[in-house]
């Protein structure tokens, strides 16, 4: 199989006409929302093919009768060794449609939402449209990785905030949780009578040897009061097509959920389903080319920097293609603006990422390695 990267070159991207590479002018190269500069893969392509040819245009079938909800716990299984029942399975369009309708759902109106940061931005806007204010509890630093602060969850827990919302792996700094903090988060959270939401798109993106462990795998007390949140759209770069899978690990909140309006859910997209269950079927051998070249990048991105832009900070991430980087020592009052007005380089600002975070930027290597080389050589340019 080719490098699914290759033969990708700045003008055919712009082509695609996708949110990434058209914010920006035609001389910025662009590294910062969430997507990949990659070919898609070919079972899906045939797949959307397939659906157009039957004009698959209207409203979706019923979730079980979709095929989608096996497809995704049979791959649950054999990626993470996640027993999942098809029925514990439901669809919505996205993730944030997911994580909003799980906030709606299982926490009390007005109740806290405990949001470790920094977070993905969209999270902000979420929990605070569904009427939940937001409590940041920043993440610490142990051993170079930056780790959930279960004291200030538990005292947020204490103090009246009812859900706590869980990144694993983490945007955007890419740690992968490992089955030792996730139980420590669980045993905290049901301690103090909480809930978790657990986002977990980002886990087919996971390098060796940092495994992805399911949140409600932990424990049956994480089972029982968490609601999972995941999708194909990350691994395989489809998050245009609308799909996501919310997993019900307790019989009680799978009643609750049915009781939910279309509204709340939001339906998924026909074609979302019909890739989704091809990525999960049929796109593994796409996606181990995909992760071999992530890896790689992952890799190059930590010599560029060494090379170019030496005073920026870096940990290699355990899974994502997100990098997380301090920039600090620029001494520069805005990185972003900064990379992208002198290095013609478009990143996303660390301030968006939660209080505290204006010295950071996200750096989003899934592309080209020349294109990463140049991306950071331009950095390195500006930065002098």
């Amino acid at each position: 199989m080719a490098n699914p990267f290759d033969d990708l070159d700045v003008e055919v991207l712009r082509r695609r006409r996708t949110m990434k590479w058209t914010r920006f002018g035609a001389d910025v190269l662009a590294a910062w929302v969430a997507e990949m500069d990659v070919q898609t893969a070919e079972p899906i392509s045939r797949a959307l093919c397939a659906a157009i040819g039957r004009q698959e245009f209207g409203y979706p079938p019923p979730d079980q009768v979709s095929g989608l909800p096996t497809a995704c716990s049979e791959f649950l299984a054999t990626a993470y060794g996640w027993q999942v029942q098809p029925g514990d399975v439901r669809l919505v369009s996205d993730v944030l449609r997911g994580v909003a309708a799980a906030i709606q759902a299982f926490s009390p109106p007005g109740s806290a939402v405990v949001l470790p940061t920094p977070a993905y931005p969209p999270f902000f806007a979420v929990i605070r449209q569904c009427g939940r204010p937001v409590i940041e509890v920043p993440m610490s630093h142990r051993d170079g990785r930056q780790l959930i602060d279960l004291d200030a969850v538990a005292a947020a827990l204490a103090d009246g905030a009812a859900t706590v919302l869980l990144c694993n792996p983490h945007n955007p700094t890419g740690h992968v949780a490992t089955r030792d903090e996730l139980a420590a988060l669980a045993e905290t959270v049901e301690r103090c009578g909480g809930r978790v939401i657990a986002d977990e798109v980002h886990a087919p993106l996971t390098y060796r040897p940092a495994r992805h462990i399911p949140y409600p795998t932990v424990s049956a007390a994480a089972a029982a009061h968490a609601v999972t949140v995941t999708s194909a759209s990350k691994g395989w770069n489809i998050p245009g097509l609308k799909c996501a899978q919310v997993v019900l690990s307790s019989p009680t909140d799978a009643e609750r959920w049915d009781r939910l309006t279309l509204a709340e859910i939001g339906p998924a997209a026909p074609l979302g389903i019909a890739a989704n269950i091809a990525a999960y079927t049929s796109g593994g051998p796409w996606l181990a080319h995909v992760l071999d070249h992530l890896d790689g990048n992952r890799v190059l991105l930590a010599e560029l920097l060494g090379e170019h832009l030496p005073g920026i900070g870096y940990r290699i991430p355990d899974g994502t293609y997100l990098a997380w980087l301090d920039c600090r020592r620029l001494g520069v009052a805005d990185p972003a603006a900064f990379f992208l007005e002198g290095a013609g380089v478009a990143v996303n600002p660390g301030a968006d990422f939660g209080t505290g975070y204006d010295q950071y930027v996200r750096l989003n290597f899934a592309t080209s390695r020349p294109l990463l080389t140049e991306i950071v050589q331009r950095m390195g340019r500006a930065a002098g």
